[in-house]
């Protein structure tokens, strides 16, 4: 389990790297599984949804908002109050928290930056419960790729990460920094 942007797939690259080279036959069994944790929550009144990228965050918004117009949107920023940070309402992470009203309804939206900003309910409802959470299964080629991705940005031959970083630098859509 790694968080769900770009670090934590960076992080599993690593660690099914490290899986595919020194543990091959979990991974050829089919014993090694990838949990899924949520990008975003996005609350409406006392219902909560979740969305495991930006095209199904603005899948829902967009069911959401069909036919109502957008009247307020609003940026949570932090704040700080006695040297401690305040987001706003339990639960809801830091600056990443957004809220829109449409049609006398009030939608919050949030991005995890990361698994340590769900509470443990957040936590288990959508990444733990067995009966509700995505696992998917590695496969031999999934670790396979993982490894060749490793290889060409984290080995030796600086050419290979070179010419790699060249060749895909300008497809790059979705860079955290």
């Amino acid at each position: 389990m790694t968080d769900a942007d770009v670090d934590g797939a960076h992080i599993r690259t690593l660690l099914l790297t490290f899986f595919y080279r020194h543990f091959p036959e979990l991974v050829n069994r089919g014993h090694i599984y990838i949990a899924q944790p949520p990008l975003y929550s996005i609350k409406i009144g006392k219902e909560i949804k979740y969305a495991y990228n930006d095209e199904e965050k603005d899948a829902i918004i967009a069911e959401i908002t069909k036919n109502k117009p957008v009247l307020k949107e609003t940026k949570k920023k932090k704040e700080e109050v006695e040297g401690e940070n305040v987001t706003g309402e339990e639960g809801e992470g830091d600056s990443t928290a957004e809220s829109i009203v449409i049609g006398g309804v009030k939608i919050n939206i949030q991005r995890y930056k990361g698994l340590g900003e769900m509470n443990p309910e957040q936590l288990w409802e959508t990444t733990m419960d067995p009966s509700r959470r995505l696992m998917k299964q590695v496969t031999v080629e999934d670790a396979e790729l993982a490894n060749e991705t490793f290889e060409i940005l984290m080995g030796e031959d600086v050419e290979q990460r070179k010419k790699f970083i060249q060749t895909n630098a300008r497809s790059v859509s979705n860079l955290d920094i």
